[in-house]
């Protein structure tokens, strides 16, 4: 292991520590809250993370929906004045563990629509039962595509890896990069995923790309395939990956003197990106995500505004995606008078113009949310709203 890799494995252990002394993982009361609303109200059921390895995700969506809950109770409920009671289970991000969640949801909470997952592992698991027993599933988080084509009870309320991957190019595109090299993550589907789509709209848009190169998820050196790409001599570098080798990647290719762009997706979005690469991240750094709470809307204001009272923390992107998916379950059951499964499944799908703090939001004919993004770039270490791109955005 070189110098540089040492000291990037320590930036991470030290990243971690942070995390969890600031009670984002195990410490967060409201984020490990299981129940929301009124025992007698309406159950919506949700199956989360709330602990193990991605905790964070968890907790972070529970709060998002915890305060929509609360917000519509506050407000009159639904249904001529019925409060919505929400039951979360804890997932631990495992496959498994969602199945067992999800089913005692239905089964001993008598949940008639759910709320999950974040992972996408854990959400195509579940699907298939949901599907099988009709009732309606939501997932604000899971972006890989074949979560939706698990049959017409499972919709998505956040863009899939395909759209932000045709973003990422098309972002890209605009500011006026035409070499490209792609880092992908071997081990990781969502990482391979986007690298597919993101080749394919990028050539398409007149881009080339030079090379597409490997790295693994426990890979913390990264001297050799930093020096191929400076011999490839791009104008920008996509790491559709997460932000732990993302961060490792910007900060040893800005050391190497590599001053391509840096763009990636979702994955990148965590405090821990910059406390890895630091002021590296202000050299032309760019990602793709759902939310920014620089966006001027008052919808978004009202909920940064809101969240940070209620929970001294800001939101992030996961938080606001869950936030907006229970105020899409309580639109549909408005919509469709009911709360009887099959009738909010055809609501749901009905879904057109809603306005939501991650956006408008449309479900097309395979229940995928149409909506736009943000491109996020870096000041100071510190995230800003650099533009954002609509569905009509793209070719």
């Amino acid at each position: 292991m070189t110098k540089l890799a040492r000291a990037s494995a320590a930036l991470v252990l030290l990243a971690g520590a942070l995390l969890l002394a600031n009670g984002r993982v195990f410490g967060d009361t409201a984020g490990s809250r299981t129940s929301w609303g009124p025992e007698d109200g309406l159950t919506v059921g949700s199956f989360m993370p709330l602990s193990g390895v991605i905790a964070v995700y968890g907790q972070s969506s529970n709060r998002g929906m915890g305060m929509a809950v609360e917000e519509i109770n506050a407000k009159g409920g639904v249904l001529d004045g019925r409060k919505l009671h929400l039951v979360v289970e804890d997932s631990q991000g495992k496959p498994e563990s969602s199945i067992n969640a999800a089913i005692r949801l239905m089964d001993g909470k008598g949940a008639k629509i759910l709320v999950g997952e974040v992972a996408s592992s854990c959400s195509l698991a579940v699907a298939p039962i949901c599907q099988q027993r009709g009732i309606p599933m939501l997932t604000p988080g899971s972006t890989h595509p074949a979560v939706t084509a698990k049959g017409d009870f499972v919709f998505r309320s956040c863009f899939d890896d395909d759209q932000q991957a045709a973003f990422i190019a098309k972002f890209a595109l605009s500011k006026g990069y035409r070499k490209g090299v792609v880092l992908r993550d071997t081990e990781s589907d969502y990482s391979k995923g986007l690298d597919t789509v993101i080749t394919e709209r990028f050539t398409a848009g007149g881009g080339k790309i030079l090379a597409s190169l490997g790295y693994t998820q426990k890979q913390h050196g990264f001297s050799v395939i930093l020096t191929e790409v400076k011999e490839k001599q791009p104008d920008v570098v996509f790491i559709p990956g997460y932000y732990e080798q993302a961060g490792l990647i910007i900060k040893a290719a800005r050391e190497q003197g590599i001053t391509a762009a840096m763009v990636g997706g979702d994955g990148w979005d965590s405090p821990v990106l910059s406390l890895i690469a630091g002021a590296c991240l202000d050299q032309d750094c760019y990602f793709i995500n759902h939310f920014s709470k620089d966006d001027p809307r008052p919808k978004v204001q009202d909920f940064f505004k809101g969240f940070k009272e209620r929970y001294e923390e800001d939101p992030d992107a996961l938080a606001a995606c869950a936030y907006d998916a229970i105020y899409l379950v309580a639109d549909a059951i408005g919509r469709a008078g009911s709360f009887k499964p099959p009738a909010l499944r055809d609501a749901l799908a009905q879904t057109r113009e809603f306005e939501g703090v991650t956006g408008r939001i449309a479900l097309d004919a395979q229940r995928n949310a149409l909506k736009p993004c943000v491109v996020l770039g870096f000041k100071g270490g510190r995230q800003f709203l650099a533009t954002t791109l609509s569905p009509s955005d793209l070719p």
